[in-house]
C-alpha cells in the first residue's frame, strides 16, 4: 500500500477508535443552568453540571454562532478590501485633479499672453500684421504664421477644454468613490459589530462550563469532526485522488503548515494569527499568486475542480454560504484556521460540510 492510502487508513482508525470511546450522541434539549442538586434525586455523578447531551447542545450552539461570525468576517475583510481599493483610487484621483488644475492654469497662462500679444499689435497677431504687407516674400511668410497661430490658438483652446473636462470627470469619480469608501466603512462597521455579537454569545455559553466540561466539549468538537470525516472518507471521496503539488502550490503548503500552532484572529493576515482566508491567501501570496482575500471570493472568483482532481495546495470551501476555507495538504486532510480561541491546525478536509474545490494556479 502507498504512502497516501496508509495515512488515510490511519486517519479513518483514528476516527473510529475515537467514536467507539465516545460518550454518546447529544440530545436537542435547551441548555440548563447549573443548580445544585436536591435531596430526593441527586445525580450519579454530582461533579457533571451538564450531561453529554447538554454539552452536546453547547456544542452546537457554539458552532452555529461560530459559523454566523465567520460569515460576518469574509464580509468584514471584502469590505475592507474595497475601503483599501477605493482609498488607493481616491488617493490617484486627488492627484489627477491637482495636476489638471496646474495644466489648466497654466494653459490660461498661454492663452492670456496671446491676448496680450494681440492686444499690443492693435488686435492682429504679428502674422496677420505681415500678411497686409506690400511685400509679396513678407506676405506668404505673413499667411503661414497666420495659420500656425490659428492652430496653435485652437489646440490651445482644444487642450484647455479637454483638461477642463478631465477635471470634471475626476471630481466626479472622486465623490462616487468617497460614496463607496463610506458605505464600506458602513458595512465594515455592521459587520464587526456582527462578528463581536457572535463571539460574545459563544464565549458566555462556554464561560457557564467548568474547566472539566469545557475539556469534555473539546472532546465532543473531536469526536463530531471524526464522525464527518469517517463517513467521508467511507464513501470513496478521495479514493482516487492522487494528484501531486504544483510547484506553486507545494510553496503554499510549506507556508500554511509553517504557520499551526499560531492563533486565529478575525480579519488577521499574519504574521503572528490568521483568520481562515487569511492563512490560504498568505500562503498563496507566498508562493507568488496573490488570490481574492475572503473565502466567498476565493469560491466564487478562483477556478473550480473535481474533488477527485484536487492536490495539495488547492482550497476547499466549507458551508453553502462558503464562510470557511481551508488548504489541501493530501491524504485526506487540510490546514486551516478554524475559529476564535482555537489555532492554525491539520484536520480531516472531509471534517466540515464542503461546498466545493479550487484551484489558485489553474
Amino acid at each position: 500500500m502507498n504512502r497516501r492510502h496508509c495515512a488515510t487508513a490511519a486517519i479513518t482508525l483514528v476516527c473510529a477508535l475515537a467514536l467507539l470511546t465516545s460518550t454518546g450522541q447529544a440530545s436537542a434539549a435547551p441548555v440548563p443552568e447549573p443548580s445544585p442538586p436536591s435531596s430526593s434525586a441527586a445525580p450519579a455523578d454530582p461533579s457533571q453540571r451538564y450531561s453529554n447531551a447538554d454539552l452536546e447542545k453547547v456544542r452546537e450552539q457554539i458552532e452555529t454562532l461560530y459559523r454566523k461570525a465567520g460569515a460576518a468576517t469574509d464580509a468584514y475583510n471584502l469590505a475592507e478590501e474595497q475601503t483599501k481599493k477605493q482609498s488607493g483610487e481616491i488617493v490617484k484621483l486627488a492627484k489627477a485633479i491637482v495636476d489638471g488644475q496646474a495644466r489648466i492654469a497654466a494653459l490660461k497662462d498661454r492663452a492670456g499672453a496671446q491676448a496680450r500679444e494681440q492686444y499690443r499689435n492693435g488686435g492682429l497677431p504679428p502674422g496677420a500684421q505681415l500678411a497686409l504687407s506690400n511685400d509679396p516674400k513678407l506676405f506668404l511668410d505673413g499667411i503661414n504664421k497666420v495659420r500656425q497661430s490659428q492652430q496653435a490658438s485652437k489646440s490651445l483652446l482644444t487642450e484647455l477644454n479637454q483638461t477642463q473636462q478631465d477635471l470634471e470627470t475626476y471630481t466626479q469619480d472622486a465623490s462616487a468613490n468617497w460614496e463607496k469608501l463610506e458605505a464600506n466603512r458602513v458595512k465594515q462597521a455592521k459587520a464587526k459589530k456582527k462578528i463581536n455579537a457572535q463571539i460574545k454569545a459563544a464565549e458566555k455559553l462556554e464561560s457557564r462550563l467548568e474547566k472539566k466540561e469545557r475539556d469534555r466539549l473539546r472532546q465532543l468538537e473531536q469526536d463530531a469532526a471524526n464522525r464527518a470525516q469517517t463517513a467521508w472518507l467511507s464513501s470513496g471521496a478521495i479514493k482516487d485522488v492522487s494528484g501531486e503539488a504544483s510547484e506553486a502550490g507545494a510553496a503554499a503548503v510549506a507556508f500554511a503548515t509553517a504557520q499551526i500552532g499560531k492563533p486565529y484572529v478575525w480579519g488577521a493576515e499574519g504574521p503572528g494569527s490568521y483568520d481562515c482566508s487569511g492563512l490560504t491567501s498568505q500562503a498563496w501570496l507566498a508562493a507568488k499568486r496573490p488570490i481574492p482575500r475572503t473565502s466567498q471570493e476565493q469560491w466564487r472568483l478562483l477556478p473550480r475542480i473535481d474533488i477527485q482532481d484536487m492536490r495539495p495546495g488547492d482550497l476547499i470551501i466549507y458551508h453553502a454560504d462558503a464562510s470557511h476555507v481551508g488548504m489541501y495538504v493530501g491524504d485526506g486532510a487540510i490546514v486551516h484556521s478554524p475559529r476564535p480561541g482555537r489555532n492554525v491546525t491539520l484536520a480531516g478536509a472531509g471534517s466540515m460540510k464542503i461546498l466545493g474545490v479550487v484551484r489558485p494556479d489553474k
